[in-house]
């Protein structure tokens, strides 16, 4: 902020200037200002611009701790090792054009001043002959860590302020829809879909598909794997001859082989008893 009295040049800057304005200016008709959009080339001689008409903010802070930062890092100062001496003049020469203008505010800066001074003072003060052996207290910690936590507060609120909000960086809309065009849906629970899966379940078996595919099984095939069986063995029994993990159709065409070979006499099939196991074995053929 600058201090009222240059605050009060700049107000009274523009009317002398205005005042002082070359004739020429106003015969070439460009008006040094408008009233109500009509060009006003000759200002009144009763004219008073009052000295708060005109204020100009260079910088505006937040308060003390604000204030106290920037002077800090305007000049690059090291803010675990503050000169106090500097900061404290520097502080204390705003607290004073401020004081000027709204004092209220002023009372605000007054007590951080008197902080500052308090802190300058005892870094002035020598240590007692008792304190020599122990490590001194810098009386600016306190300071430093409240200046440190406010940065990292102020920090975090520049984050903040960079998010889009509502109402500042965009608008939200609302669209009316009539009630009678909402569809309304009914509600569904668990029940009801168990129901449903159940009802797909029962129609997918009633339109179940039989296929029956086609084997091709030969008889002479047979035939042939029944004769070299028994070629290395002398006697087998019937059931020994089929093979149950083939099939139905394996074994009928298996018993049919083997009647062929019985009525050809290629085989001989004989029991000892009735109820006797069924042996199967070579028809004997002289030499």
């Amino acid at each position: 902020m600058l201090p009222q009295d240059v605050a009060d040049d700049a107000t009274e800057a523009p009317a002398a200037a205005v005042a002082d304005a070359p004739d020429s200016v106003v015969a070439d008709g460009a008006a040094p200002a408008r009233l109500y959009g009509e060009p006003l080339l000759k200002l009144p001689a009763d004219l008073y611009i009052p000295p708060d008409a005109l204020e100009i903010f260079l910088d505006a802070f937040e308060g003390p701790l604000d204030l106290l930062l920037y002077l800090i890092r305007r000049q690059n100062f090291n803010i675990l090792d503050i000169p106090m001496a500097q900061v404290t003049l520097q502080y204390l020469q705003y607290v004073e054009q401020i004081r000027l203008s709204n004092l209220e505010l002023a009372a605000e800066y007054l007590l951080m001043a008197a902080m500052l001074i308090e802190i300058k003072s005892r870094m002035l003060l020598p240590q007692r002959p008792h304190d020599i052996e122990l490590e001194p207290e810098d009386p600016r910690a306190e300071l430093v860590r409240r200046l440190l936590e406010y940065e990292q507060i102020k920090l975090a609120a520049y984050d903040l302020n960079a998010v889009p909000q509502l109402d500042r960086d965009f608008v939200s809309t609302q669209v009316f829809i009539e009630q009678s065009l909402v569809p309304v849906w009914p509600h569904v629970n668990a029940l009801d879909l168990q129901e449903a899966w159940r009802g797909l379940l029962k129609r997918a078996t009633l339109k179940q598909h039989h296929r029956i595919s086609r084997e091709e099984l030969s008889v002479r095939e047979h035939m042939t794997a029944i004769l070299r069986r028994l070629q290395s063995q002398r006697f087998v029994e019937f059931a020994d001859l089929f093979d149950a993990d083939g099939g139905v159709p394996v074994i009928v065409v298996n018993f049919v082989a083997m009647l062929e070979l019985a009525k050809e006499t290629l085989i001989e099939i004989t029991q000892a008893e009735p109820f006797a196991p069924i042996y199967v074995r070579l028809a004997y053929s002289p030499a």
